[in-house]
C-alpha cells in the first residue's frame, strides 16, 4: 500500500509540475502586474491594489470578496485605505479549510535602486522590484498552486481560502486581524507568505513606541532661557542603547532566533540651527523573543525612558504605543504543515528544508493568537539577505518561484486529497 501511495504522490507531482511549467509564463506575468502597482506603506493607500488584484482574479474565473475596512478606522491607524480580499474555493464536505495569506503593502523603495522599483523587470531569470520577494511573490505562488491543484480534477475534501491583506507593515491588525475579528474567516490551518527556503514556525514579538520629548524652544544665543529637548532625548538614547549588552545575554531556545534587540529608527526635532530644540520625536523598536512577555517588556521599556529624564526641570514626556505584536509560536497541528512542506520541499529542491524561527515579525501570529496553526512558507531564496528584501534592488529568482508553487500545491493535495494508509 505504501508503494501505491508513493506512486500516487509521484504521479501527482509530475502532473502538478507539468501544469505549473505550462502556465509559468502566465504566473510570472501575474506577478509582474502585482508588483507594478505601488503600495508604499506609509502612506498606505492600498485599496486600489486590492481592486486590481480582484479584477485579475476575475479574469481567472475566481470571485474575490472585497472587505473594505471603515475609512475612519484606517485613518486612525495611520493609513489611507485598506481593502482586504478573501477568495473561497470550497470542495467536498469533510475536509479542513486551509488559508493562504500574503500581504500586498510594502515599505517605500528608498534610495539606491539600479532598476525601477515598480518596473518588475526580468534579467537572467531574476525579477526585480519592491516586494518581488516579500511578499507579492506569494500572491502568484498561492494563486497558481491552487489553480494547479484544481487542474488535477481529483475529488477534494475541504476548502482553500486566499487571504490577500494590506497592512502587515503596520502590524496586521486591520488585515488578518480584522478579518478574524469580524468573523469573516476561521480556517483550520494557515500557510502565510515566506521569506526563504526554510519554513518559519515561530517569530519574534515587536513593541514600537513613539517618544515625544517636550522642552521649551529658545534663541541659541540665550540657551538659559530655553529647555533643551534634545539634551533630554540624548539621555533617553543613551539609556536605550546602554541596555543592548544586557539584552545580548538573553537567549531564545527557538532555533533561528537569538536575542532581543532594541533600536531607535527615526528622530525628528528642532526648528533651525540657531534655535534650542523645543521638541524631539523618536520612534523606537524593541524585538522580543518568544519566551518574553510583551506586557512586561513594555512596562520595563517605558520605565527605562521615564527614568532617563526624571528630575530634568521643564521636560515633559509623551510615550505612545505604535505597535505591540505578539510572537508566533507552534500550535498543535502545525507539525502536519511542517512535515508536508518539508517532504515535498526535499523532493522538489533536492535539499533539506529546515523548520525554524525568525527574528522578524509578521502577521502570521494573528492566526496563532486565535488558536489556528500557522507556518510561513513561500517563494524566496536560501537566505533572506539574498533577496534584498526591503532594500534596493529587491529580487527573486524565478526558478525559486516555480519550485515553491509546486511545493505548496503538493502540500495542499496532502490535506485535501489524502492518500489511504
Amino acid at each position: 500500500m505504501m508503494d501505491t501511495q508513493a506512486q500516487g504522490h509521484d504521479k501527482a507531482r509530475e502532473r502538478l509540475g507539468a501544469w505549473i511549467d505550462a502556465h509559468f509564463d502566465e504566473e510570472v506575468g501575474f506577478l509582474q502586474e502585482v508588483i507594478r502597482i505601488p503600495t508604499d506603506t506609509p502612506p498606505g493607500d492600498n485599496a486600489p491594489h486590492a481592486e486590481a488584484v480582484a479584477r485579475m482574479l476575475a479574469q481567472l474565473g475566481w470571485e474575490a470578496e472585497r472587505h473594505a475596512v471603515p475609512e475612519q478606522a484606517v485613518r486612525d491607524y495611520g493609513m489611507q485605505s485598506i481593502t482586504n480580499l478573501i477568495v473561497r474555493r470550497p470542495y467536498g464536505a469533510g475536509g479542513p479549510t486551509l488559508a493562504l495569506n500574503a500581504h500586498g503593502d510594502v515599505v517605500p523603495p528608498g534610495e539606491g535602486w539600479t532598476r525601477p522599483p515598480y518596473g518588475a523587470e526580468i534579467e537572467d531569470g531574476v525579477i526585480y522590484g519592491r516586494a518581488a520577494a516579500v511578499s507579492k511573490s506569494d500572491f502568484a505562488t498561492y494563486v497558481f498552486a491552487v489553480r494547479a491543484l484544481e487542474a488535477l480534477g481529483l475529488p477534494l475534501k475541504g476548502a482553500i481560502e486566499l487571504h490577500f491583506t494590506y497592512d502587515e507593515e503596520f502590524g496586521g491588525l486591520l488585515g488578518p486581524g480584522w478579518l478574524l475579528e469580524q468573523g469573516l474567516t476561521r480556517p483550520d490551518y494557515v500557510i502565510a507568505a515566506g521569506f526563504a527556503y526554510n519554513i518559519v514556525t515561530a517569530h519574534n514579538a515587536c513593541l514600537q513606541l513613539e517618544i515625544t520629548v517636550h522642552g521649551k524652544a529658545g534663541h541659541g544665543a540665550m540657551p538659559e532661557t530655553a529647555v533643551d529637548a534634545l539634551q533630554a532625548a540624548t539621555r533617553i538614547l543613551n539609556a536605550i542603547y546602554g541596555q543592548l549588552p544586557a539584552l545580548k545575554q538573553i537567549k531564545s531556545q527557538v532555533p533561528g532566533i537569538d536575542s532581543p534587540t532594541m533600536l531607535v529608527g527615526r528622530i525628528d526635532g528642532g526648528t533651525n540651527t540657531n534655535v534650542v530644540p523645543g521638541k524631539v520625536v523618536m520612534k523606537m523598536d524593541r524585538r522580543m523573543i518568544p519566551e518574553e512577555d510583551p506586557a512586561t517588556v513594555e512596562r520595563q521599556v517605558r520605565a527605562l525612558i521615564e527614568d532617563a529624564v526624571a528630575g530634568m526641570p521643564g521636560i515633559r514626556l509623551e510615550i505612545r504605543r505604535l505597535l505591540l505584536s505578539h510572537a508566533l509560536r507552534p500550535l498543535p497541528g502545525s507539525e502536519r504543515l511542517v512535515a508536508s512542506l518539508q517532504r515535498h520541499g526535499r523532493a522538489v529542491f533536492g535539499e533539506e528544508i529546515t523548520a525554524q524561527g525568525t527574528p522578524l515579525y509578521a502577521d502570521a501570529r494573528l492566526y496563532g493568537e486565535r488558536g489556528i496553526p500557522a507556518v510561513m512558507y513561500g517563494a524566496g531564496p536560501r537566505t533572506v539577505p539574498e533577496s534584498n528584501a526591503k532594500k534596493a534592488d529587491e529580487r527573486l529568482v524565478l526558478e525559486d518561484l516555480r519550485k515553491a508553487t509546486l511545493v505548496v500545491a503538493l502540500a495542499l493535495l496532502d490535506f485535501l486529497a489524502p492518500q489511504p494508509d
